[in-house]
């Protein structure tokens, strides 16, 4: 059985690797990653088109300068997107999170492990922990990094507005505004790096006790020595 420090450490890791889980869980099902109003400028009139959308879908509605607003709309992202490239990332995002995912899950399995047992396996132990720790926390900082690369680089609003209302004429500008569901991405690069110092506490007061009980005879006191 293991000690009760090396239970009350893992549980520890093993609780934030659990928020970590979830959270992710969170930022996959929601859709308010981005908020963004995009114009676009006619001979007679100007278009402005509000939009609110994650990764799988989201909502668009468009406003008239005369006042005129249509009701809001609800679309699929994948559906809507005609762009190849835009959607590519898309999906490359997807793919990288639910890794992340299975990350997290590893890690909260190895944590859970080591609270109530003592594997055998080198891997199984720390060591573990560090590496689907750190892969989910790499995992969620490119998902971070790509989405505004594919808002700025390949237009993703100002195509999921067009497919939205599609006799929209000359784009004029945009303004984005992320939304929780992207920003609390951080909170899960920092519950990993806070298992890795916890996991790194115990690990590092472990090899230190264990290099204290096999000091050398000479560090031995001196009368030991001579009986």
């Amino acid at each position: 059985m293991p000690s009760r420090k090396k239970t009350g450490m893992f549980a520890s890791a093993f609780f934030t690797c659990v928020c970590s889980f979830v959270i992710i869980c969170v930022v996959l099902a929601t859709q308010h990653w981005m908020s963004s109003e995009v114009r676009f400028s006619g001979t007679n009139s100007s278009v402005t088109v509000s939009l609110t959308y994650g990764l799988f879908s989201g909502t668009c509605e468009q406003f008239v300068d005369a006042g005129l607003q249509v009701s809001e709309k609800t679309f699929q992202v994948a559906d809507n997107l005609s762009n190849t490239k835009a959607k590519g990332v898309i999906t490359a995002i997807i793919v990288i999170l639910v890794l992340s995912l299975l990350s997290s899950l590893l890690s909260s399995g190895f944590t859970c492990t080591n609270a109530v047992s003592n594997p055998y396996q080198t891997f199984l132990g720390p060591t573990g922990v560090y590496t689907w720790n750190s892969l989910c926390g790499i995992f969620i900082l490119i998902a971070m990094i790509l989405f505004p690369v594919n808002i700025e680089e390949n237009g993703l609003s100002v195509e999921l507005a067009r497919g939205c209302f599609s006799f929209l004429q000359t784009h004029s500008r945009s303004a984005h505004t992320y939304g929780y569901s992207y920003w609390i991405m951080l909170l899960v690069i920092f519950l990993n790096i806070a298992s890795i110092i916890i996991i790194y506490f115990y690990d590092h007061a472990r090899y230190s006790k264990k290099k204290e009980q096999e000091r050398p005879i000479e560090n031995a006191p001196k009368d030991v020595i001579l009986f």
